[in-house]
């Protein structure tokens, strides 16, 4: 199969995953359980299934955040709710948000599916997807909603931890990896930096780095030699993600498009999921 249904797999199901990260049930869900803030509550929830871990795992494991954001959140976020209380109280939320735009039929077919492509996953070198592997569903609340949910939870860390590894292995940081997303037009950098923490001179001295290295021209646009390393970036992702996509075969893969599509349009349509995120949903990550 080729590497662009590893793409089509993700750029359907981000969407519905990414409910949890603009809903306002969410944030009312880490508020309610004692977390300060949205940002507590991002790095908490996400984190939650590593365990009560502090600010330097997961800025390694997130690879795109200013340190001292993270550490603003973590420990202190576990002073407040332990890990088990921030990922049931997390998962409850996101399936009352998807619950209107997922009947039981299409939640079990969707979670059957996605079951057999997380079972196509490789976990070594991933720490967030296996972490998210290991969540029970009974746990978190339970039924084929919760199911799914967490299917594409684990999916779309497995392709980030891979998509981290090849940014690692191709010389770039987490901050680099933003500023070449940037350069490559995705989206604007008014929109990308201040949800990453990082100040104008980190980011212009990182800016400046990748000109010396000839992946930026003078204006911070992508040269030839950038947009090679970005395609190549995104390739080596794909291709990463592709045990998933082979576990599913041909008609599988085209059945998650329909049905994890769907939802995701739904999402959007409704307002739940901004069309433009400051994740990437339905572009390169």
């Amino acid at each position: 199969m080729q590497t662009d249904a590893a793409r089509r797999l993700w750029q359907a199901i981000e969407p519905l995953h990414a409910a949890v990260y603009f809903a306002p049930e969410t944030a009312a869900a880490a508020k309610d359980v004692g977390l300060k803030g949205y940002w507590m509550g991002y790095f908490a929830g996400r984190a939650a299934p590593l365990g009560p871990v502090g600010p330097e795992p997961v800025t390694a494991t997130f690879f795109g955040f200013a340190p001292w954001m993270v550490a603003r959140a973590l420990p202190d976020a576990w002073g407040f709710a332990r890990p088990d209380q921030v990922l049931s109280t997390r998962v409850a939320a996101v399936v009352s948000v998807l619950q209107p735009f997922l009947d039981k039929a299409e939640a079990e077919e969707l979670a059957s599916l996605l079951e057999a492509a997380v079972g196509g996953c490789s976990f070594d070198g991933r720490p967030l997807a296996a972490a998210w592997s290991s969540v029970d569903v009974d746990g978190a609340g339970g039924g084929p909603v919760a199911a799914a949910w967490l299917g594409t939870s684990v999916l779309r860390e497995h392709r980030g931890d891979g998509h981290v590894a090849a940014a690692v292995g191709l010389g770039l940081t987490g901050l680099e990896t933003s500023i070449t997303h940037v350069a490559s037009g995705a989206l604007s950098r008014q929109v990308w930096q201040p949800t990453r923490g990082w100040t104008d001179e980190e980011w212009d001295s990182a800016a400046a780095r990748l000109a010396t290295r000839g992946v930026l021209d003078g204006d911070g646009r992508l040269t030839a030699a950038g947009k090679a390393l970005r395609a190549g970036l995104e390739e080596s992702t794909d291709r990463l993600a592709m045990g998933p996509v082979e576990a599913l075969g041909p008609d599988g893969v085209e059945r998650v498009v329909a049905l994890a599509g769907g939802v995701s349009q739904k999402l959007t349509e409704a307002g739940v999921v901004p069309a433009v995120t400051p994740i990437g949903t339905g572009t390169a990550r």
